[in-house]
């Protein structure tokens, strides 16, 4: 899906100014998808929980270990994948001695509110709690019937989200970046997270092939072949991405710092200066020659997989990872506002936003900025905090809920 051309965001709005509705979203026909009612099920902390917002943007405050995080990683699991814990399906289950270790079977359910109407939507485990394999079998309904695979949830929301836990983006290892970056892709294209797992199964494939002592040319072939078309689309999707990404961060201004985006890779580079398939025909050859070196080291010593997001604080000239900590989380929400807006201009619906905290170690110059650019993009956002009067200047705006020891009341 190509995107050059796309209008930008205007500056943002002064930081001082009261909160408003800022000038964005006249340039595309939006429409609004949000959660109208959350329902969890043995989910974490939560026997049951209940939310009625008629659509609005949620505020959740309480004291830490309250369950705030569960409602948001409870809302991360209508997107496929893992959630923003990244937690197995048998770990998210409210936890019960009686039962032995693994935790209950769990269930989230949400009415979702749009243009074409309600819609309800669920996902969760079922069976026998005292059963592993029941509580690790993820489950996916649409208005009430079973689906097969949970990409079926896509087809009716994104969801992007930012913890405390990815404070720490910038100093890991790249793993986390891809990773970051793939769910930035799946946002626009579902599809991109088989094409991930794919690659990953035919590159595990072929490793046991290459331990086990058998000779098999054929299938590292074949399975050199899969390598090599799956990981090039990838790293050509994760390279559009980054390319637009980094074309809505050097427009937008503001009291956000602009972020420069790059996706750095060997197959990166054989993309910018060819065509896909004399990308995978090099991927196909480097994978060849390193057959006999894989073998005796057990890991891949080239594959498609090794690339990395590269993020670098325009102004300064300075890479995100040499910033300090309120630079770098600065740059991170300038990078999940620039891909919320990214997703707004080019379907025409913004993601719902999860924000975990977000707001905790903003000044009030920054905080009034980011809740004027949640307004300007017109989707629905949550937001979590310990401190509830962070979040008068959005009560207008927003439903508020208090969170405590498991029990959601509004506010």
């Amino acid at each position: 899906m190509a995107h050059d051309g796309l209008p930008m965001n205007a500056a943002l709005t002064a930081a001082a100014t009261p909160i408003c509705e800022p000038p964005l979203g006249h340039d595309v026909d939006q429409e609004r998808i949000s959660v109208a009612r959350l329902t969890l099920t043995d989910f974490r902390s939560y026997a049951t929980g209940r939310i009625e917002s008629d659509g609005s943007s949620c505020i959740l405050t309480g004291p830490n270990g309250a369950g705030k995080t569960n409602v948001l990683e409870a809302l991360s699991f209508l997107a496929p994948g893992r959630g923003l814990r990244r937690a197995k399906t048998a770990e998210v289950g409210r936890r019960d001695l009686t039962i032995g270790a693994a935790g209950r079977s769990w269930a989230v359910a949400a009415r979702l509110q749009g243009p074409r109407g309600p819609i309800d939507i669920g996902t969760g485990t079922r069976g026998n709690d005292s059963d592993a394999q029941s509580v690790e079998r993820r489950r996916v309904r649409i208005d009430g019937d079973d689906v097969g695979q949970q990409s079926a949830l896509a087809d009716h929301l994104a969801l992007s989200w930012l913890t405390p836990q990815m404070d720490r983006l910038f100093l890991e290892g790249p793993t986390a970046r891809r990773r970051f970056l793939d769910r930035l892709v799946f946002t626009f294209d579902p599809a991109h997270a088989g094409r991930v797992s794919a690659y990953e199964h035919a590159l595990r494939e072929r490793m046991r092939v290459l331990q086990s002592g058998r000779t098999e040319p054929a299938w590292l072939d074949a399975l050199e072949a899969t390598i090599a078309e799956k990981g090039v689309a990838v790293s050509a999707a994760r390279s559009t991405m980054a390319q637009n990404l980094n074309q809505v961060c050097q427009a937008t201004e503001g009291p956000f710092p602009s972020a420069s985006v790059e996706c750095q890779g060997q197959v990166e580079t054989w993309l910018a200066d060819g065509p896909a398939l004399g990308a995978e025909d090099q991927v196909r050859a480097a994978l060849f020659a390193n057959r006999t070196s894989d073998a005796a080291t057990g890991r891949a010593t080239f594959a498609p997989h090794r690339c990395d997001l590269l993020v670098s604080y325009s102004a300064k000239q300075q890479p995100a990872d040499a910033c300090s900590t309120g630079e770098q989380k600065a740059l991170l929400i300038s990078l999940v506002l620039a891909h919320a807006d990214l997703v707004r201009r080019t379907t025409g619906t913004a993601p719902i936003l999860l924000l975990d905290e977000v707001a905790a170690h903003l000044d009030e110059d920054r905080r009034h900025a980011l809740f004027n650019q949640l307004i300007g993009l017109g989707g629905q956002f949550w937001l979590t905090g310990t401190d509830a009067s962070q979040f008068k200047p959005i009560a207008d705006h927003t439903a508020h809920f208090t969170v405590s020891n498991g029990d959601i009341r509004p506010l």
